[in-house]
């Protein structure tokens, strides 16, 4: 994450104040540092917040994405279908368990899960859970996946790292699925520094992932250190993970967890902003304008015919923050060489790597420097 100067403006920046500053205190001078009741108090708060019975803080989202997958019971021999065009996380989660990812290419018009490729691998293979990722804040078709859902009997973990608060008509996105995973890393619409949280309406699904959280003993330090008989005893009842979020981030969570629709609300202004500057920019293609739409991320297309790194090297020389999502997952070498994958494969992905470039975006970017980044771009595009 670039760090602002007065003359630097940083792709990304946390946004945190006295309240946040003051509920971490709190927790030091309490004496109980790790997993205690203020994790429990923003479990509760969150759950309610995204009206589910099950939430379960954890130390990332790719820690809540493997509980995820392991409580629904993947592994060796299983098929996972995850998207070509996201972050590494989603489907290296599923290597941890022994299975095997299947890579779907991005949309034509979209970064998200192309459904008509999904629906031809259905067709063909058997695929235990489907991990759809709202890329960039933009939700997945949801209506069309249930009834891929419904028709073929796969399992859904949505990678709900970028959509956080936004909802549609069934409820918030990352709740609809069996088990919805939130990121709360640095640069997300709310943070906690690292961490992440997983809900489910399912109590079975919730009851394994809080058992295999913390090294799959039946009862957690907190419980233990503050019963008044037997404080020693627990039971290993699996061999778990150590996956737990401590009171220092719970802290920061339960505030940011106020102020998430308004940092929502900040980004929305924000977009409108870019989008009105940039909407005559040469040959530039611009996000689709989205009620429900996170925007956590804001990216652009350049025209096929600019190159992106030199187009990036002159933001860069102006002062301005960027970066790129994502490289696809079929350009990495490890999951090119294990799964045998090409470029051609994955057309639109490949087409929209080359193009896309995500300009700044975080709740306290003053207006003007949304102009100035405008200002800049246009001019990158208008030179010949």
């Amino acid at each position: 994450m670039n760090l602002p100067t007065p003359d630097f403006i940083p792709f990304s920046r946390p946004v945190l104040g006295p309240e946040e500053e003051a509920a971490v205190l709190e927790v030091m001078r309490s004496g109980w540092l790790t997993t205690g009741k203020v994790t429990a108090a923003f479990e509760a708060e969150f759950a309610a917040y995204c009206a589910v019975p099950h939430a379960l803080a954890v130390n990332s989202a790719t820690a809540g994405l493997h509980l995820a997958l392991e409580a629904l019971g993947v592994g060796p021999g299983d098929r996972c279908a995850v998207p070509d065009y996201t972050f590494t996380a989603t489907a290296e989660v599923v290597r941890y368990l022994g299975a095997d990812p299947v890579f779907i290419d991005c949309r034509s018009d979209s970064a998200n899960l192309d459904l008509d490729q999904l629906e031809r691998v259905l067709e063909t293979q058997k695929i235990k859970v489907v991990l759809p990722v709202h890329v960039a804040g933009e939700p997945v078709e949801w209506e069309r996946l249930a009834r891929l859902r419904d028709k073929f009997g796969f399992r859904i973990v949505e990678d709900a790292a970028h959509v956080f608060p936004t909802a549609g008509p069934d409820g918030l996105w990352g709740t609809l699925g069996d088990i919805g995973v939130y990121s709360f890393y640095a640069n997300k619409n709310m943070t906690t520094g690292e961490g992440g949280m997983t809900v489910t309406r399912h109590e079975a699904l919730a009851r394994r992932m809080k058992v295999m959280r913390l090294h799959g003993m039946d009862r957690d330090a907190f419980s233990r250190y503050t019963a008044r008989a037997a404080s020693w005893e627990y039971a290993v009842v699996a061999p778990g993970y150590k996956y737990n979020m401590t009171d220092l981030a719970s802290a920061i969570g339960r505030v940011q967890l106020t102020r998430a629709e308004g940092f929502w609300r900040s980004r929305q202004g924000l977009v409108r902003h870019y989008l009105d500057r940039l909407a005559a920019a040469p040959g530039l293609e611009l996000p689709r304008w989205r009620d429900d739409h996170a925007w956590h991320i804001f990216s652009v297309l350049l025209p096929p015919y600019r190159d992106r790194n030199t187009f990036i090297e002159g933001l860069s020389g102006a002062g301005i923050g960027t970066s790129v999502h994502y490289i696809p997952l079929h350009r990495m070498p490890y999951w090119k060489d294990r799964y045998g994958l090409e470029p051609g494969n994955f057309p639109e992905a490949e087409a929209r790597y080359q193009r896309t470039v995500s300009l700044p975006l975080y709740p306290t970017l003053p207006p003007e420097a949304v102009d100035r980044v405008c200002d800049q771009v246009v001019a990158l595009l208008e030179d010949p």
